[in-house]
């Protein structure tokens, strides 16, 4: 290749890909300053989004090291809250992410938003536009969008954000679920359903990491995320905040588009190059940039494949079972050598219990009610230590051998679908016998699927 050839070919790499549009009018200048401002700020104040981006060093961290700017803006946002809404502003270990205090923070990062965008407008006036800055702008949003719509995805594909229905579940009441258990019931007792909605959230984010798919991704995107507002905002999912922002963040990736897209869907003509701007001017470049999101969506994907795999060998149906697994009748109770009856006005006598996860039990009472204890469980001794407290079914809390103990059960299984305790239990001396109950006999689990059906399954 000659010299000029080669001066050439550099000069035209070096040409910009498509001409540039003429400057922006004031509208879409104002708004590009409020989105950089109030998104930029929620994006960097709002853990899930930055610390999909780590990777296994966010799993690192832990809670505490991911919220540590909450906590050092926790003074300042408690003042907020009791002074304009009336209302303590704390930070709760729940991982929820609509708690009072992150609302507090939204309100902060609105009028820090409007503010910053007032004083931009006035002092930057004479720019006509933002092509450059709103490039990378839009690169940031995407990736960022990507990254935690792919673990948004993951989270389904490998089941575990909603896992099949508890043993514990299968005895509790209809009317005594949440709208958030219903749903989480609904959806983790079909499982294909669940991987479904979560290979169509992968393949968004996968979309939206290639820059040649990003506006694809963007549309499906821009499906999943209201769809999963519509059940956050009906079913009382206490993500609001994160996922109606995630809807938004599409829609901001859609909007420099928004004519192409009408132009094609709805008037069903043909358009010219996408003006949308690009911070990469080269082919060059484009081609390096586009490998690094490729990469980075890799890097993400495998350390979402590797925290899910986990959570699934820990939760899964192969995780492991404490002795006794399973529900079972208390079909005889013996208190201080006398028997006693299955009156349903019995307050202490037990109807039921459920073994269901190695470090807590759950007994039904005669009416029916639910109460999970932490224990031990000792499998060579054949030993059940029961510990005064209440925990959530599933909570994967340890028990505190602080506490006082309800009592010590030994149990004895002659044959598989019987079992005996004996011991002591509020310090009385109790004996019962246990009758298997087969999950399956259940409807929830025993109802097969048809092709053919003459009336509804209801």
């Amino acid at each position: 290749m000659t010299a000029i050839e080669t001066i050439a070919t550099d000069d035209a790499e070096a040409q910009p890909a498509r001409p540039e549009p003429a400057g922006w009018k004031p509208l879409p200048r104002i708004a590009f300053r409020f989105c950089f401002l109030y998104f930029g700020l929620f994006c960097l104040l709002t853990p899930p989004i930055l610390n999909v981006l780590t990777g296994w060093f966010g799993r690192w961290l832990g809670y505490g090291a991911q919220f540590w700017h909450i906590r050092k803006l926790q003074p300042a946002l408690n003042w907020v809250g009791l002074h304009l809404f009336g209302t303590t502003a704390q930070l709760y270990p729940t991982g929820v992410g609509d708690q009072t205090i992150f609302w507090v923070l939204l309100f902060c990062i609105l009028v820090a938003a409007v503010t910053g965008t007032a004083v931009w407008s006035v002092l930057d006036r004479r720019r006509t536009h933002y092509r450059t800055l709103a490039g990378w702008y839009l690169l940031v949003i995407r990736l960022l969008l990507a990254g935690q719509t792919m673990s948004f995805g993951f989270a389904k594909l490998i089941p575990t954000q909603m896992p099949q229905p508890s043993l514990t579940t299968l005895l509790s009441k209809y009317g005594d679920f949440t709208p958030m258990a219903v749903l989480w019931s609904q959806v983790g007792v079909s499982r294909p359903y669940e991987m479904l909605l979560g290979a169509a959230e992968v393949t968004a984010a996968i979309l939206l990491f290639i820059p040649r798919t990003a506006l694809l991704g963007a549309l499906l995107t821009l499906i999943d995320t209201l769809q999963i507002v519509v059940l956050n905002m009906t079913f009382d999912v206490p993500e609001k905040i994160l996922s109606t922002h995630l809807l938004l963040m599409s829609l901001v990736l859609l909007a420099p588009e928004a004519r192409r897209l009408m132009q094609v869907l709805l008037l069903n003509r043909t358009t010219g190059p996408s003006t949308v701007p690009n911070p990469f001017r080269t082919t060059r470049s484009r081609r390096i940039a586009a490998l690094m999101q490729v990469a980075l969506g890799v890097w993400i994907a495998v350390a979402l494949v590797h925290g899910g795999w986990h959570a699934w060998s820990a939760g899964g149906p192969d995780r492991p079972k404490p002795p006794l697994y399973g529900i079972w009748s208390v079909s005889q109770y013996t208190r201080d050598g006398l028997p006693v009856p299955p009156l349903t006005t019995d307050e202490t006598r037990w109807k039921t219990m459920v073994f269901d996860y190695p470090n807590a039990i759950t007994y039904q009472q005669m009416d029916d009610t639910l109460v999970t204890v932490p224990a031990d469980m000792d499998a060579a001794d054949h030993q059940i230590r029961l510990i005064e407290g209440t925990l959530r079914p599933g909570s994967g809390a340890k028990p505190s051998h602080a506490r006082n103990p309800l009592g010590t059960l030994t149990f004895q299984q002659p044959i598989p679908d019987k079992a005996v305790l004996t011991g002591e239990l509020d310090g009385h001396q109790v004996t019962l016998t246990l009758e298997r109950i087969d999950p399956n006999s259940f409807p929830q689990r025993s109802t097969p699927f048809h092709w053919a059906q003459n009336r509804p399954n209801l």
